[in-house]
């Protein structure tokens, strides 16, 4: 890859793409892999083909690739392939990008103006047995469950019409219902939110759509049992910085935060809005019901990281680290304020749960983590009990880097909590990778098994578990 910025941020270090696809079988293994964990672990990541136009490349923008770890007979096989969209097509047959930052115009190459730019990189949805690579900017991107192949975008056999669809939908555990959303309906960096449904058998069986208070990057949203939440906050979007060649998303607190508050069975006019203080959130962890109220666990920042904030020369790092928060909101009152409460000081993101217990009352979740505004990555992986308040931790050598962890129940019927997590590590001094294997409540006492990589799982977001 010839590379026009030598010294970006994003195509450095563990950032770096990897410019190969790879099968490796019976990964060396230190410890013992459990006999009853026998499935696929799904991760997706940004990883791009070919050096990017213009100087506004992002983490965010870089082509997918998903990275499959099967397990079976204690044994652990690997698999790597690119999600070939539309775009990554266009620009394989190019033999170079064609496609500016964030959309830019001008930075973007006459032949691949008005072509879809999908590069479907941050999560993978599992539903009604396919296998999805997301990212909200596009449609769903399917994806072969063993071969992990490209089967291209689906759109619910023709019916879901607003080519956008969240990274984040959540499946009703109780229905097997999935509820999604995407944003900007109305066009690049709009204000128009749509919602929908699609039942167990994967059939889209509703639609909604509302006006936000204004355009901003609304990456998750929450749900329960009989309500949608989306977070409208102050990271907002502006087509005309993007046609600058500037960052289309900046942090703007002056236009304020604004929490949405629906009925899973109203039309969006019964939508509710409360506020707060300016805050920013990637992703929340669950949300449940309690009488009158809901309770929404999240991972919250002061100021959210990885874009620029307009007016301000110089950002305190403490305030782009997120925290567990509490957020409580009274159904019963007439105010359009709720209570916000910090529950534990460790910073993190990628927060997970026993799925099994989604859109409820639970008791254990799980985060990556780091010590300190300044460090690097997440070196540490984080469980926390809801019921006692007591975190516990695990920490790997500073410099490597642990991805999402994922709760996988060591069946159907265990308790909550009873399972394992998985996690990739990124060996920095090595440029390599583990896959990491928690019994989930002995995490302190650190894997119970390792797989080990040649290479490095290229540093993403999210991934999912397909039991076989």
């Amino acid at each position: 890859m010839s590379q026009p910025f030598p010294d970006h941020p994003f195509l450095t270090g563990s950032f770096a793409p990897i410019l190969f696809e790879a099968d490796a079988y019976d990964l060396p293994i230190r410890g013992e892999v459990p006999k009853d964990l026998c499935g696929t672990l799904y991760r997706n990541s940004p990883n791009p083909q070919f050096a990017p136009r213009d100087k506004n490349y992002h983490w965010f923008l870089g082509d997918g690739m998903v990275h499959a770890f099967r397990i079976e007979d204690r044994r652990v096989s690997y698999r790597n392939r690119w999600v070939q969209t539309p775009k990554f097509l266009l620009e394989r047959a190019a033999h170079r990008a064609l496609f500016g930052s964030w959309g830019n115009p001008n930075s973007t190459d006459p032949s691949a103006l008005g072509k879809d730019s999908g590069v479907a990189n941050t999560s993978i949805v599992i539903h009604a047995g396919k296998v999805f690579a997301c990212e909200e900017a596009h449609l769903p991107f399917e994806i072969d469950p063993q071969s992990i192949a490209s089967r291209g975008y689906w759109d619910f056999s023709g019916t879901l019409k607003t080519g956008r669809f969240t990274a984040h939908p959540k499946i009703d555990p109780a229905t097997g219902e999935m509820l999604f959303f995407g944003y900007s309906i109305g066009g690049p960096f709009t204000n128009t939110i749509a919602y929908g449904f699609v039942d167990k058998a994967g059939k889209l069986t509703r639609m909604e759509r509302f006006d936000a208070p204004y355009s901003s990057f609304t990456h998750d949203f929450l749900v329960t049992q009989n309500y949608l939440l989306f977070p409208i906050l102050p990271l907002a979007a502006s087509f005309e910085r993007a046609k600058r060649g500037q960052s289309a998303f900046a942090w703007e607190p002056d236009k304020g935060a604004y929490i949405g508050i629906v009925r899973r069975d109203a039309p969006p006019s019964q939508m509710r809005w409360f506020r707060c203080d300016p805050c920013y959130v990637y992703h929340a962890m669950n949300a449940y019901e309690d009488g009158d109220r809901i309770i929404a666990h999240v991972m919250q920042y002061q100021v959210p990281p990885l874009f620029p904030q307009l007016g301000a020369t110089v950002v305190d790092p403490a305030k782009s680290q997120a925290q567990l928060h509490r957020w409580t909101f009274n159904l019963a009152d007439a105010t359009d304020r709720f209570k916000r409460e910090q529950i534990d000081d460790l910073s993190g993101d990628f927060p997970r749960l026993d799925e099994r217990f989604a859109l409820n009352p639970y008791r254990y979740g799980y985060f990556a983590a780091r010590e300190g505004a300044g460090a690097q990555g997440f070196d540490m992986l984080a469980s926390y009990d809801f019921k006692t308040g007591k975190r516990a931790t695990y920490g790997i050598p500073k410099g490597d880097s642990f991805s999402e962890p994922v709760f996988v129940p060591r069946g159907a019927h265990a308790n909550e909590g009873n399972g394992y997590l998985l996690a990739t590590i990124y060996r920095a001094t090595e440029k390599r990778s583990d896959l990491a294997i928690f019994n989930a409540v002995t995490l302190a006492d650190g894997p119970i098994a390792l797989a080990e990589l040649s290479h490095r799982v290229t540093l993403g977001f999210h991934g999912n578990w397909m039991a076989a």
